[in-house]
């Protein structure tokens, strides 16, 4: 981020809400914007997702149902309206690594479109712990103050991540994304922190250490693995954190 251009802030943030969400949003343009200069803008796509699924739940409690299938719902809202671009990269990440032998063979995995019993496990596990948590909650504040943290932290790794680890190809998304400098993953990262105060402090102080074990941990298999990042390990992480945050909310919350 050079200097606070409102048109170039502005110009970040609708281009990380054309590409994080499924959002009907109208395609302006960049201005020669790269995701990687914008990616710091991350969680604010993260804030729209999680509103979305705070209105689902809102309104399914609102028609009589009870936590779980209110929490069912909220899900889905998230996914829909990601087009779950975060838990493709989850199951592509979980085939890869646990089917392939070489780092070619991992790579080349990750990149099949069809899922195998890796990636179908990784899914499971994945709706399976994000909707016990959110059915525990109380009630719709709680609820929504879980979906800020969880969407918008989850969001600011990214960021940091792509500047930390090196490309594991040459070409993919995440090739094309571009170099993302230090002062972006930064202010990345600084909106993810600032979005885990609203589940108090101890929470967030809770929640910013699990994440951090998590990005470490998760750049060590990346590097062991397969040599560095791509798209579909970026979605991983995101999905890892998003869990974490979750879970740490219901623990304070629930």
């Amino acid at each position: 981020m050079n200097g606070l251009d409102p048109r170039r802030l502005a110009d970040d943030v609708a281009l990380c809400l054309v590409f994080f969400t499924r959002l009907p949003l109208p395609r302006l343009g960049s201005n020669g914007r790269m995701l990687a200069q914008a990616i710091w803008a991350a969680p604010v796509a993260g804030f729209a997702v999680a509103l979305i699924g705070a209105v689902a739940y809102e309104v399914a409690t609102q028609l009589g149902l009870a936590a779980g299938p209110a929490a069912a719902l909220t899900l889905a809202a998230g996914m829909l309206a990601t087009g779950c671009l975060h838990e493709d990269g989850l199951s592509d990440v979980a085939d890869g690594f646990g089917g392939g032998v070489t780092r070619e063979r991992k790579l080349e995995i990750m990149r099949d479109s069809r899922i195998g019993s890796y990636g179908a496990a990784a899914l499971g596990l994945s709706l399976l712990l994000r909707w016990s948590a959110l059915a525990e909650f109380p009630g719709p504040v709680s609820v929504l103050a879980a979906l800020i943290a969880a969407h918008c932290a989850s969001r600011a790794l990214p960021g940091a991540f792509m500047h930390l680890v090196p490309r594991a190809r040459t070409d993919g998304l995440s090739a094309a994304a571009g170099e993302v400098t230090q002062n972006v993953a930064l202010a990345g990262a600084a909106l993810g922190a600032v979005s885990l105060l609203v589940l108090g402090i101890h929470a967030a102080v809770a929640a910013l250490v699990l994440l951090a074990l998590i990005f470490f941990g998760f750049r060590w298999l990346c590097l062991k693995q397969i040599g560095g990042h791509t798209g579909d390990t970026v979605g991983a992480l995101q999905q890892l954190a998003e869990i974490a945050v979750l879970l740490v909310a219901s623990a304070f919350l629930a």
